[in-house]
């Protein structure tokens, strides 16, 4: 017998809002914190929003392309505003959008694999030279970027929950599920991608059980998907990233749910480091894998995964005390081929990796 799904137990993971003197300031989650603390932070701080990203206080691409927004309105609420008045310049709007331009190109390039960060931004400083096309003062701008990310924040888990119904149909009674990082609420402002899926699934009595690789070497499924998922109450068992091929061979594994950071146009899929092989030993036993992002993860200015930056991390992440003639190499995501992925799932549907539509 199933159990209930108790998605109330799952906290916002990103959001915008006012402080008691109407200024505005983001809400987050300190994900490095958990398993062992649920922290939120508060900050009116841009620059505490890059560090957030870079540090992965703040993680997931839906959640990075809020985040990113969000900086840039924390900028222009709190700083630039105040600024644009006070330079005695031809116009308020100019001097705004001068100083704007060098701020979000510093927000965008805080993590470069996620492609929904630098969406946010961009989403943000349209938003803005629109504003001030239309002649609003600065302070209208800054609260036009406010409503903006508040805009987001609803439509981003609007879009989690069609991705969820979609991939729920992929899915038989009884499945018993594989996934590789967080691609959950926690990786969202609310619900998940591949996590998603898997909430929407469950409430229809499919799931049986979830296995969670705790992917190394920053242990997102070990501290995130495993947290996540009892909170929701959903049958979890973790798993180190090496006993997957053993799953598989038992026959313990229906299908593999993976999230995306950037996603080709031909379909490759760049997610956290790891991905890449159980999509290879799925494909070894024959299981379904399939990747769950929302259209603004697709980047169509790249025809294939080549052209994916790939982020190299701090080596003390692997070694934290560093050995004589020892080097690391700590890539934190690699590419998944679109030969290797039976379906992308998105907001807009189920596709083939080389029939997207976005």
């Amino acid at each position: 017998m199933s159990q209930p799904l108790c998605l109330e137990n799952l906290p916002r993971t990103v959001e915008l809002e006012r402080d008691g003197d109407g200024r505005p300031r983001l809400a987050y989650i300190d994900q490095r914190r958990l398993p062992g603390e649920l922290a939120f932070e508060r900050t009116g701080d841009w620059r505490v929003v890059v560090d957030a990203v870079k540090s992965l206080a703040v993680r997931g691409a839906p959640a990075l392309g809020i985040a990113g927004a969000a900086a840039v309105a924390l900028w222009a609420g709190n700083v630039g505003a105040a600024r644009a008045t006070s330079r005695g310049c031809a116009g308020e709007g100019p001097c705004f959008l001068e100083e704007l331009g060098p701020v979000a190109d510093e927000v965008a390039a805080a993590r470069p694999t996620a492609v929904n960060l630098a969406w946010g931004v961009r989403r943000a400083v349209a938003r803005a030279r629109r504003a001030v096309a239309s002649g609003a003062p600065s302070a209208l701008v800054a609260d036009e970027l406010f409503d903006e990310v508040k805009h987001m924040e609803a439509e981003d888990e609007a879009v989690n929950r069609a991705i969820g119904a979609h991939g729920a149909e992929l899915l038989a009674p009884g499945s018993r599920i594989l996934t590789h990082c967080n691609a959950g609420s926690l990786g969202t402002a609310f619900y998940g991608t591949a996590l998603g899926i898997v909430y929407a699934a469950a409430a229809q009595g499919k799931v049986e059980r979830v296995y969670a690789d705790e992917t190394r070497p920053v242990g997102q499924g070990a501290r995130l998907t495993a947290w996540e998922l009892s909170r929701a109450n959903v049958p979890c068992t973790l798993i180190c990233d090496d006993m997957a091929a053993s799953l598989m061979a038992a026959g313990r594994v229906d299908a593999v749910l993976v999230g995306a950071d950037r996603i080709a146009a031909n379909g490759d899929a760049a997610n956290k480091i790891g991905t890449y092989g159980v999509a290879v030993l799925a494909r070894h036993h024959g299981i379904p894998f399939y990747v769950a992002a929302p259209t603004s993860t697709i980047d169509p200015t790249l025809p294939d995964g080549s052209g994916i930056p790939i982020e190299e991390r701090d080596p003390a992440e692997v070694l934290p005390q560093p050995l004589p003639g020892v080097e690391v190499w700590n890539p934190a995501f690699d590419v998944t081929p679109a030969a290797l992925i039976t379906r992308i799932v998105t907001e807009r549907g189920v596709f083939e990796p080389g029939k997207l539509v976005y």
